[in-house]
C-alpha cells in the first residue's frame, strides 16, 4: 500500500507557514515504525508536530506512534491502526478515521471537529478535553471511553456503542445526536438514582416505561429479569 502526502507548504494553527512532511520521509518513517513493531531494528514513528494534512494514510499501521501535536487536518486514516498511539493535541479537523482502530489511543485535547469517525474503534481511548463537536460517530465503538471534558455539542452518535463510557455531564454535551438507545440508556441510569425529592420522583414515573427498555435496565435493576 503506497503513502502519500503533498508537499504544498500550508499554515499551522497559528497561520504560520509550515511545510509539509514529504511521501519518500514519510515512507521511510513508516517503514522503521514496521521493523520496529516487528522486533526487528527500525525505530518508533515519531511524528510529533508533522504537518501530515491531506496525507493518505489508509490503513496504515501507527500503532503506538507519536502523533503528538500532530497537523491531519482531512488525511484519509480509513482503517488505520492507531492503537495506543498518542495523538494528544493532534489536529484532526476534518479527517476521514471511518473504521480505524483507536483502541487505547491518547486523544486528549485533539481536535476533531468534523471529523468522520463512524464505525472506529474507540474502545478505552483517552478522550478527555477533546473537541468532537459535529463529528460522526455513527456505530463507533466507544466502551470504556473517557470523555470527560469533551465537547460532543452537535456530534451524531446513532448507533455508537457507550457502554461503560465516561459521558461528560456538562454543556459539551449538549445537542448530541443520539438514537433510541442511547436515549433510553441515559434515562435509565437517571432512573436508577436515589432521590425522595417529589418533582423527582414524579418524574421517574413518567420516564420509567421508556427506560426499562433499554438494554441496561436490568442490570441497573430498574426492571426484573424475564424468564
Amino acid at each position: 500500500m503506497e503513502f502519500t502526502i503533498s508537499r504544498v507548504r500550508g499554515n499551522d494553527r497559528n497561520n504560520k507557514p509550515c511545510d509539509r512532511m514529504n511521501t519518500d520521509e514519510l515512507k521511510t518513517i513508516l517503514e522503521q515504525h514496521k521493523l520496529w513493531l516487528d522486533g526487528g531494528g527500525g525505530e518508533r514513528a515519531n511524528l510529533r508536530g508533522a504537518n501530515l494534512r491531506w496525507a493518505n494514510l489508509r490503513g496504515a499501521n501507527l500503532r503506538w506512534a507519536d502523533l503528538r501535536g500532530a497537523d491531519l487536518q482531512y488525511a484519509d486514516l480509513r482503517c488505520a491502526d492507531l492503537r495506543c498511539a498518542d495523538l494528544q493535541g493532534a489536529d484532526l479537523r476534518g479527517a476521514d478515521l471511518r473504521g480505524a482502530n483507536l483502541r487505547g489511543a491518547d486523544l486528549r485535547g485533539a481536535d476533531l471537529q468534523g471529523a468522520d469517525l463512524q464505525g472506529a474503534y474507540l474502545r478505552g481511548a483517552d478522550l478527555q478535553g477533546a473537541d468532537l463537536r459535529c463529528a460522526n460517530l455513527r456505530y463507533a465503538n466507544l466502551q470504556y471511553a473517557d470523555l470527560r471534558g469533551a465537547d460532543l455539542q452537535g456530534a451524531y452518535l446513532q448507533g455508537a456503542n457507550i457502554d461503560y463510557s465516561c459521558l461528560p455531564l456538562w454543556c459539551g454535551s449538549k445537542g448530541i445526536i443520539v438514537d433510541q438507545r442511547i436515549a433510553a440508556q441515559i434515562a435509565a441510569h437517571f432512573c436508577a438514582l436515589s432521590c425522595d425529592d417529589p418533582g423527582f420522583l414524579a418524574t421517574r414515573e413518567a420516564v420509567l416505561p421508556f427506560a426499562q427498555t433499554s438494554h441496561i435496565a436490568v442490570e441497573l435493576e430498574i426492571k426484573e429479569r424475564e424468564e
